[in-house]
Parts: C-alpha cells; sequence; structure tokens
C-alpha cells in the first residue's frame, strides 16, 4: 500500500520524472497495472480534484499533475488487460452555440480523464443537434454543457431541450458549467448539476453516474 501511497503524493506534485520512478517501481514490486491506476493515480486526482475545489491548488497546478498522470497512464496502457481497467463511464461535453471559450472545458475534460472517465468532446460552437446525435452515436452516461458568456447560456436550455425532444434525456444525466452559470440556472433549465470548476464536475460527474447504476 505504500507503494500506492508514494505514487499519490507523488503525483499531487506534478513530478514526471518521480512518478514515472515509482510506477515502474511498483510494477517491478508486482503491484498489478489496475491497482496502480485505480488506487494510486486516479485516488491521487481525486484528491487534487478536492483541492481545486477548496482553493488549495490553482490551474497550473493542476495541470502540472495531471501532465504527470497522462506520462504514468501511458506506461500502464500495455500492462491493462482488456476491460480490466473499467471506465467510470461515458461523458459527452462541448460548450454550446455561439459560444468560443474552451480553456474550461478543456480543464473538465482532463480532469474527468484523469478520474477514469471515457470523454468524448465535441469542441465548441455546438449546436444543439450535435448534442443529439452524438448522444444516438456513443451512448454516454452523461452529458456537459459549458457557457462562458451571458449571452449564450439559453443555449444550454436550447439543447437541453432538444435532448428531451429526441426522447434521450431519461438515459443520461445533464450537467452544467461556466462564469456566468450558476445552480438556480441549472435547476431553471432542467439541468441534473451544477458545477463549478473542473474539480466538482468531476466528482459531480461520479456521484450522478453511481445514482444510475
Amino acid at each position: 500500500m505504500s507503494d500506492l501511497q508514494a505514487i499519490t503524493k507523488t503525483l499531487i506534485t506534478g513530478d514526471v520524472k518521480k512518478l514515472q520512478e515509482l510506477v515502474q517501481e511498483a510494477l517491478a514490486a508486482g503491484v498489478p497495472a489496475n491497482d496502480i491506476l485505480q488506487k494510486g493515480l486516479i485516488a491521487g486526482m481525486d484528491i487534487i480534484g478536492e483541492k481545486m475545489q477548496s482553493g488549495e491548488m490553482f490551474i497550473p497546478e493542476v495541470l502540472m499533475a495531471a501532465r504527470a498522470m497522462s506520462f504514468s497512464v501511458e506506461i500502464l496502457k500495455p500492462l491493462l488487460a482488456e476491460g480490466e481497467a473499467t471506465s467510470a463511464g461515458k461523458v459527452i461535453i462541448g460548450t454550446v452555440k455561439g459560444d468560443l471559450h474552451d480553456i474550461g472545458k478543456n480543464l473538465v475534460v482532463m480532469m474527468m480523464e484523469s478520474a477514469g472517465f471515457e470523454v468524448i468532446d465535441l469542441g465548441v460552437d455546438v449546436e444543439p443537434d450535435m448534442f443529439v446525435k452524438a448522444i444516438k452515436e456513443n451512448k454516454p452516461s452523461l452529458v456537459g454543457l459549458s457557457a462562458l458568456l451571458t449571452t449564450t447560456m439559453p443555449m444550454m436550455r436550447k439543447s437541453i431541450e432538444s435532448i428531451e425532444e429526441s426522447g434521450l434525456r431519461d438515459s443520461l444525466k445533464i450537467i452544467v458549467g461556466g462564469a456566468p452559470v450558476s445552480q438556480s440556472f441549472a435547476d431553471e433549465i432542467g439541468a441534473n448539476g451544477y458545477a463549478a470548476d473542473a474539480g466538482s464536475a468531476a466528482k459531480l460527474a461520479k456521484t450522478l453516474i453511481n445514482e444510475q447504476v
């Protein structure tokens, strides 16, 4: 267990080289690749998400940790048996039509992937129909809508309405986020949840998807 705790602590510091060494050492000691991923790396990113939420960690530090994680996951990928590393769930995410902001969305994608989700990123300026098409094709458990402008917030409502009209709403959860968005707005447009930042988005996604199981 100490191997995994060391991996978690080193991930939080963002030390790429040291983390890779610890991952290699754990593998050499016979620790299963999936344990290293779930109990070492993903556990570390969960802590980082909490620290980001509480203001103890900031975006540059989170990016460093995520970079260290991605390098270490590359070491584990060939060793993870098909189906052994179970996905936390499939998520579709995009910035709504009329909005070209993607920094916040990209950070959410990174945190979601680090938390073990399979993420389909539709990018920016996403039409409501594109969300519907992607849901039909990918059958996700959750959809994330992002808006960084007050003028594009109504497009969140329109996107949710399009998903409802397509008959796909009951099979998934929808979360929203972005600087001008609030919990009351999320409630008003019928979203299942609101996340103020990338760390809380990943945590919320886990909670909502676990409710569906």
